[in-house]
């Protein structure tokens, strides 16, 4: 009798973690520049800078620069450099730089190309709104009474909006059908309200951008007095192997300060991009190329 060979036990798959430093920034995508102004307008900038190349491209390099609204504004999906105003100034901590308030940008929002309406359920109007600028600290909290005690009351300026710091650890399981994202933060602005939104591959395609989202819902956690915050949240099949039908991986996270004070359920803000949302943290590349997860049968 002849004996069929045994096929070999499969090999279980083993938990996986990694662990990242996020990096203080102003910026989304690079349209708007920044999602925080200065008190003429003009763009604060902390992270990519489109800036002219030596050969005539635009090449986009992790900076800080001051930057008009009226830079140059290309299709979504293609950059121009900015018109950059001066550079900023980020080592010294009491410097003049240091002492810049900041601000909203106003409604609409200048030099932007992204068409995506982040709230279609509860603003369908957004892109018809029109708000100017206002100091972070002095937003228009809907439906705020004084009496009822407001906990940030103080201008917000540069120098402490880069005191911000965040580790994220990222964690699969062996069953890999979902990923498990848990952040520690010091230096936040105290007392506030803040989200987390998950970027994802298919978020900024020119050709049918997808609405980015929370990383988790609710996604929502308050600073302490302290400026220091936890959150964790856990997502199901976050980075489907590429080339998966319908696979949108998340390739990114961003921790936004909400000048509103307000979470939105399902939606990340109302106008987005620095109308209501303004990015403090994020890491400064894509990311998490090296898990894999699966869908749950």
């Amino acid at each position: 009798m002849t004996l069929s060979p045994v096929a070999p036990a499969p090999v279980a798959a083993t938990p996986m973690t990694r662990t990242y430093d996020l990096s203080v920034t102003t910026q989304g995508p690079l349209y708007p520049p920044s999602e925080i102004v200065d008190e003429n307008g003009d763009f604060v900038v902390i992270g990519r800078v489109n800036r002219a190349g030596a050969d005539g491209a635009t090449v986009s390099e992790w900076g800080g620069a001051v930057v008009s609204p009226d830079s140059p504004l290309p299709p979504l999906g293609q950059n121009l450099p900015y018109d950059v105003v001066r550079e900023l100034d980020l080592a010294d901590p009491t410097g003049p730089d240091a002492q810049v308030q900041l601000y909203t940008l106003p409604l609409p929002l200048p030099c932007n190309n992204y068409p995506m309406l982040f709230a279609p359920e509860q603003r369908a109007d957004a892109h018809d709104v029109r708000r100017p600028s206002y100091p972070l600290h002095g937003a228009p909290i809907p439906d705020l009474r004084e009496e009822d005690g407001p906990k940030v009351r103080e201008p917000i300026t540069l120098g402490q909006w880069i005191k911000a710091r965040g580790q994220l650890e990222v964690h699969v399981p062996a069953h890999r059908r979902g990923a498990d994202f848990s952040f520690a933060f010091t230096g936040l602005i105290p007392d506030s309200l803040y989200t987390v939104m998950s970027l994802r591959e298919h978020d900024l395609d020119p050709a049918g951008p997808t609405r980015p989202g929370p990383l988790g819902v609710p996604n929502a956690f308050i600073s302490d007095g302290n400026g220091m915050a936890h959150y964790r949240a856990t997502l199901p099949n976050p980075f489907p192997a590429p080339g998966t039908p319908g696979a949108n991986r998340v390739i990114n996270v961003v921790v936004l300060w909400m000048s509103y004070q307000q979470n939105y359920g399902g939606a990340i803000g109302h106008f987005g991009l620095g109308g209501d949302i303004h990015a403090q943290l994020k890491l400064p590349a894509h990311g998490f190329d090296e898990f894999t997860t699966l869908l749950a049968t």
